[in-house]
């Protein structure tokens, strides 16, 4: 039976009900007053008793009723179709989505009611599926994209390598080693995504300042390479959370700050602050003068600056980013030990794959936090995550 039906009968039954409880008040406090015997008159009429009332009373409140139950039914019908109908229309958005049409919306006109706060809500979930789907199947279009060139420059090389009799083994080698290098670094940069948006993660209270210098001392003979000076410092900020999620969030930021600085004598500044209800992460850094809807865009996957750029023609150019999938791998050695080549071209190691600030976001969402980004008037960057602070303070 449908929930019309339900409603209908439900109506109907309420009013022939009411029906009868009227009939048999009038029953009951009326009749109960004409005695049930033969009335004596001087004047020559009938005068009915109770039993003659009650006999000429039932087939009247028969018929009564029947009208009552034939207004019950068909009135209930329109009410219950009118008060259903916003229901079929957001059943019928809903088959829609079902079926993969997400930009249907209700969009229920009216006064504001429960129905019609129902309607919005539900537009506005479908909003966002659609908006979060057009998101995924951007980001497995360009990710498959990112992960086909390092493959298409391996085959080209090969294929080169292949028809020519006086090929470099060794060049060819290296080639490969850094096209191969790129394609790891952007798989591990997609599962450091993947698992931040999993929240799969144990929280555990973690000083951000702390992270904070490690990062620091990790990033400095890039720094140094580059001639960017680092200022850490700030309060103590402590947070819950993933330590190395939040290790790799701040690594991110300095190293993003770092690669896309200045040519010359640029600034790196690290803060902390921990305040009343939340703690904020800020790295700032001078640079060039970034628009607004380039800063806008910055946080998106696979999202590059004005100067991050690469060769897709080139071995060199495609494979040689090794930082922004992981902290192990920005600054695993140091300037001048065994394993780390200090020649000019580890300068180009750090383009990255434009994943750096999509998994600062992710991050920063799975801890329940937020990315701020504000592009500095004279140029450069300000980067602010906010994070919820574990033992909140009392409201001023």
């Amino acid at each position: 039976m449908s929930a019309r039906w339900k409603l209908t009968l439900s109506y109907a039954g309420v009013v022939v009900v009411s029906g009868i409880g009227l009939l048999a008040a009038v029953a009951l406090y009326l009749l109960r007053y004409v005695p049930d015997v033969n009335i004596p008159t001087d004047l020559d009429m009938f005068v009915p008793n109770r039993s003659d009332l009650i006999r000429a009373f039932i087939p009247a409140a028969v018929a009564m009723m029947l009208v009552l139950l034939a207004i019950g039914l068909g009135g209930g019908w329109i009410i219950a179709g009118r008060m259903l109908a916003p229901l079929d229309r957001i059943g019928k958005a809903a088959q829609l989505a079902a079926q993969g049409s997400l930009s249907h919306r209700v969009a229920l006109e009216g006064p504001r009611d429960e129905f019609r706060d129902l309607a919005d809500v539900f537009d506005s979930m479908l909003e966002q599926l659609e908006a979060h789907l057009a998101e995924q199947q951007r980001f497995a279009a360009n990710a498959s994209h990112e992960l086909r060139t390092p493959l298409a420059i391996s085959q080209t090389m090969l294929e080169v390598a292949r028809n020519d009799p006086e090929r470099d083994v060794d060049a060819l080698i290296d080639r490969l080693y850094e096209v191969n290098a790129r394609a790891i670094e952007l798989t591990e940069a997609l599962l450091m995504l993947s698992r931040a948006e999993r929240r799969t993660f144990t929280r555990e209270p973690v000083d951000l300042s702390l992270l904070a210098e490690e990062s620091a001392e990790t990033l400095l003979p890039l720094a140094e390479r580059r001639d960017v000076t680092i200022d850490v410092g700030g309060d103590t900020a402590t947070v819950l959370g993933s330590p190395a999620l939040l290790q790799q969030l701040i690594t991110n930021l300095v190293h993003n700050a770092i690669v896309h600085n200045r040519a010359a004598d640029g600034t790196v500044i690290v803060r902390t602050h921990a305040l009343p209800h939340a703690v904020a992460l800020v790295v700032e850094n001078t640079g060039d003068v970034l628009p607004a809807h380039l800063v806008a865009t910055l946080a998106e996957p696979f999202q590059r600056g004005a100067d991050r750029t690469r060769s897709v023609g080139s071995a060199r150019g495609v494979g040689s980013a090794r930082a922004v999938g992981g902290a192990r791998a920005v600054g695993g050695a140091r300037a001048g030990e065994p394993g780390r080549d200090d020649g000019p071209a580890d300068d180009d190691d750090h383009v990255g794959v434009g994943l750096g600030l999509a998994i600062v976001q992710r991050i920063a969402q799975a801890h329940d936090g937020s990315l701020v980004l504000t592009a500095i008037e004279g140029g450069g960057l300000n980067v602010t995550v906010w994070l919820p602070h574990p033992f909140p303070g009392p409201l001023a």
